[in-house]
């Protein structure tokens, strides 16, 4: 199993981070140890959406498609609803 995860900063809370990964649990762990150098300064972060996909690959595409436009990010967002 592979995800397209959201992560949303707490610190930030109208900062949101696109992502993929095959562990889920251990990918947000990563961010929030602050491993990850794009999300290290916004510290810390929640999953406010995944999307799951059979294989690592899957997730990449659909990861490259949503950040391509801006308009892709926000549709998903609105699916999501109000973020507080």
């Amino acid at each position: 199993m592979a995800y397209v995860y959201f992560l949303r900063s707490l610190k930030y809370s109208d900062w949101i981070y696109v992502g993929s990964t095959d562990n889920l649990r251990q990918r947000l762990k990563s961010h929030n140890q602050g491993n990850v150098k794009s999300t290290k300064s916004r510290l810390p972060y929640e999953v406010i959406y995944k999307e799951e996909y059979a294989n690592i690959s899957g997730a990449r595409r659909r990861e490259k498609e949503i950040k391509s436009s801006r308009s892709k990010k926000v549709n998903v967002l609105k699916k999501i609803g109000p973020i507080v």
